[in-house]
């Protein structure tokens, strides 16, 4: 099985090492996208964080880096500008291109997401660009730095101080970010566009989501994010963006003819995402769920639970089961409902089990027949549905048989 998380190194714009991470599906990508964070951020910024990963677990391998002079890389942060923050992430493009595949999707947060729009055009072998709290014009960031600027502009350089760090900013920083036109490089994307911004954004007012929108050619697309701050510190606000971008950029590289067939029907592959201490990704042929635990066993219940993945798999095969027969007999039977329940009783009230003491399993299921079913139909129904594949399954002696990958 791939590893889900590998470390990465390559030189930046200033021949520095950068570091990154590259995090990948249990099962080979559909596509890769390339994570930009926020200005002065890192890789690991709560929101680069929780959407890489939650992009992985719809299929996608992410790389996410730290630009020149930031987190992990190398270099001296009051060298770099907006300019080598757009060739950071060309470098980048080219590493993921020539070791894994190349980046189909360019995401970007904040000043990354300006970064990515200015970037595109160098990366041709993006189809889809996706954007958050970007500002429309990078000059924008001058706002950040408050009452530093004249001083910058007399001195030549300030420290500045953005959530309990500090900064050196140049001059030539400044006079790189007026020098940019972002507008330009919207307007020329031939890229898909896909925005996203908080109406509630105080960083960057969300008038710069719609200058973006308005210079950028179809096809394009707006994503209001309600209440989320501009650091989208929320998870359910980084799950969601993560959901949407997953299913927006399938429409772009989901076909692509570098998509590559996921596990075959008939296997499943289950593993930790990481987001909680039992969330579980569970991928089977193309098809994606999520496992977790009720919050009051210590889970997210984010997702089912093992039992309720097993009763699912009753109940599905119960439903289709009555579906093909009635199909062969031509019988009109419209809808199956099938509900289902388990729980753990006492094998001394079982009068049907063979275990006599401890607990046993009991499965309740509840089958609905809608239709113009005769009562012998509908007796003959209720027969078939004992006989179903996973209800036959679960009746007979099982072996399952586990052993310890080398991988």
């Amino acid at each position: 099985m791939t590893t889900s998380i590998r470390p990465a190194q390559f030189p930046g714009s200033f021949g520095t090492p950068l570091a990154a991470r590259l995090e990948l599906p249990a099962v080979p990508p559909v596509a890769y996208a390339l994570f930009a964070h926020c200005f002065t951020c890192s890789k690991n910024s709560v929101a680069a964080a929780r959407i890489s990963t939650a992009l992985v677990e719809q299929g996608f391998g992410v790389l996410r880096f730290d630009f020149t002079g930031l987190g992990d890389s190398k270099g001296d942060f009051a060298n770099t500008n907006f300019s080598s923050n757009v060739a950071d992430l060309v470098a980048a493009a080219d590493w993921l291109r020539a070791h894994h595949g190349p980046p189909r999707v360019l995401i970007g947060h904040s000043l990354g997401g300006a970064a990515v729009l200015a970037a595109a055009r160098e990366i041709a072998d993006a189809r889809a660009v996706a954007t958050m709290g970007a500002p429309f014009h990078p000059a924008h960031v001058q706002q950040l730095l408050g009452d530093v600027n004249p001083e910058i502009e007399a001195r030549g350089e300030a420290v500045i101080t953005l959530q309990g760090r500090s900064f050196r900013v140049r001059r030539q920083f400044l006079e790189d970010l007026a020098k940019q036109d972002n507008a330009e490089h919207i307007g020329r994307l031939r890229k898909a566009l896909l925005i996203f911004h908080s109406p509630r954004d105080t960083v960057v007012d969300i008038d710069n989501a719609a200058r973006i929108f308005a210079a950028a050619k179809h096809p394009k697309s707006f994503v209001s994010l309600d209440t989320a701050d501009h650091l989208l510190t929320d998870k359910g606000d980084a799950q969601y963006v993560a959901a949407v971008l997953a299913a927006w950029a399938s429409r772009y590289v989901g076909q692509g003819r570098d998509a590559v067939a996921p596990i075959s029907h008939g296997g499943v592959i289950v593993r930790e995402t990481g987001e909680g201490p039992y969330t579980q990704s569970i991928v089977a042929g193309p098809h994606r769920l999520r496992a977790d635990e009720p919050a009051a066993l210590g889970g997210n219940d984010s997702g089912f639970t093992p039992y309720e993945l097993l009763l699912s798999g009753l109940g599905a095969c119960t439903s289709m089961t009555l579906r093909m027969y009635a199909e062969k007999k031509k019988w009109p039977l419209q809808r199956v409902t099938v509900e289902l329940r388990h729980r753990k009783i006492d094998a001394a009230d079982c009068p049907d089990c063979r275990t006599r003491e401890g607990k046993v399993d009991r499965i309740e299921r509840t089958i609905a027949l809608e239709g113009e079913l005769d009562g012998v139909q509908r007796a003959r129904l209720l027969e078939i549905a004992n006989r179903c594949p996973v209800h036959r399954t679960l009746h007979s002696e099982i072996v399952v048989r586990t052993s310890l990958s080398d991988r």
